[in-house]
Order: structure tokens, then sequence, then C-alpha cells
């Protein structure tokens, strides 16, 4: 486990220290992405000063969803960002580089690349619950772990879509519809959908555990809420990394051959 540690610090430092080669293009980035976040969230604000609330979701609630949501997605894209692109590694043939190295193959493929815009991201998230007026240290915290949390879920998200490749070969629109689904659905109150939708949101795209539930967890401590954030990362990680093995084997066969030609 340290070496692997060890092993993902080196290549966070090597992927922080080619971004920083060009600081006016990452800061630009950084900088562009917490703009394109606000102007987004400005509908919301504009949305909650007519209506104040939605079935007791309030602004102050969207204020901590958006911003875990988006730290999530920052902290994703930052530590690995070739999680966002796996599906082209895999029917591109790519994978080979990294089934030579003596590394963990998926761990390698995902952090072997940063996503500098993910800072923005990242960073507009605290901004977002310094604003939602609940501030508070032990709040900073709480909102840290359901980052951290929402994070896991998240890349555990894209991993089994994006895996779908060893089946279907060239999966980038599916893969880019489902994770435009689970961050649009993320940031809704969760008041607003009935029980079969909120079924979906715990299950097939487990929005809820990336927003809504991270969000309680934020506001308020509890056990329970902190325990299904747990159990959420932990299944859903286990099924990503299955699938992925369980299609590492089909492309050990033969399948980046294939894909080339």
């Amino acid at each position: 486990m340290m070496k692997h540690i060890k092993f993902l610090l080196a290549v966070w430092k090597a992927n922080l220290q080619s971004a920083m080669e060009y600081r006016v293009s990452f800061l630009s980035q950084m900088i562009g992405m917490m703009l394109n976040d606000a102007m987004y969230f400005i509908i919301w604000v504009l949305f909650f000063n007519k209506f104040q609330n939605v079935k007791g979701w309030g602004l102050t609630d969207m204020y901590i969803t958006f911003g875990i949501t988006a730290s999530a997605f920052g902290l994703v894209s930052l530590l690995f960002g070739n999680a966002f692109s796996l599906g082209d590694i895999i029917t591109k043939g790519r994978l080979d580089y990294y089934l030579s190295l003596p590394r963990p193959v998926l761990l390698h493929a995902l952090a072997s690349r940063t996503v500098a815009s993910g800072m923005g991201d990242l960073t507009y998230g605290f901004v977002s619950f310094s604003l939602s007026g609940a501030f508070s240290w032990g709040g900073l915290a709480r909102f840290v772990i359901a980052i951290i949390l929402a994070a896991c879920v998240f890349m555990a998200f894209i991993i089994s879509v994006q895996s779908l490749a060893f089946w279907i070969g060239s999966s980038n629109n599916l893969a880019g519809t489902l994770v435009n689904a689970i961050m649009t659905f993320a940031i809704y109150p969760i008041t607003v959908f009935d029980g079969t939708a909120k079924l979906i949101l715990f299950s097939l795209i487990p929005a809820a555990l990336m927003g809504a539930v991270p969000a309680a967890f934020a506001r308020a401590f509890s056990w329970t809420t902190l325990g299904q954030m747990l159990l959420g990362a932990v299944i859903y990680l286990f099924i990503a990394i299955n699938i992925f093995y369980r299609g590492l084997a089909r492309y050990e066969s033969g399948s980046a051959i294939q894909t080339e030609l």
C-alpha cells in the first residue's frame, strides 16, 4: 500500500510540475473554469431569489451542493485526469504502455495525466461553500470529507462507463452523456424527485451520492450519512475496478490489435 501511495505522490508531483511549466496557461484555465462555474450558478441564484425554496431546499443548500460537486469534479480532474479519456486509451491500444510497467495498470493509467482546469473547479467549490452562510471550521472539515467521498463515487462511475469500451469499442458519446447526467442530477434539489427517480440516483446514476447526501453531511454531522457515503464509495469503487479488470482480460486476448486494425 505504501509503495502505491509513494508512486502516486511521485506521479502527481511530476504532473504538477508539467502543468506549472506554463504558468500563464495554468492560471488562465483555472480562472476561466471558476468564471464558468460562477456563470452557471447564477442561474440557481436567480431561481431561488424568485421561488425561495423547493420543497425545503433553499439557496444555502444549493451553494453547498454545487460546491461539493464542483470540487469533487475538480479533484478527479487534477489527480486522475485520464479517467475522462480511459475509453480512448482502451480502444486505441494505448493500455499497452501501462501493461509493460510494474505498476497497477488502472491506477497508473488514471493518474498519469492532470487536467489543469480542474484546479478552478476545486477552488470554486470552496468559494461556493464560503458564500453559503453556513461556514464553520467543523463544517469545513465535513465539507472536505464530503468532497473526497463524492470524488470517489464520481471516479468510480467514470471508470465503469469508460470501461464499456472493452466490450462495445468507442464509447465516447455514451460516456459523455452519462457523465453529463451524473453532474446535472447531482446539483438538482433532491426533493424534486419521486421514489423511482431517487432509486436511480442512488444506484444506476449515483448522483445523490455526489451531491445531496454529501451536502447533508457537510451541513450537519451524522453517522448514518457518513456511513452511506463510505458504503457507496466502497461499493462503486469495487464495481468499477472489477468491470475494468474483467474488460482488461479481453484486451489482453487481442482487442488492442483488433482496434488498431
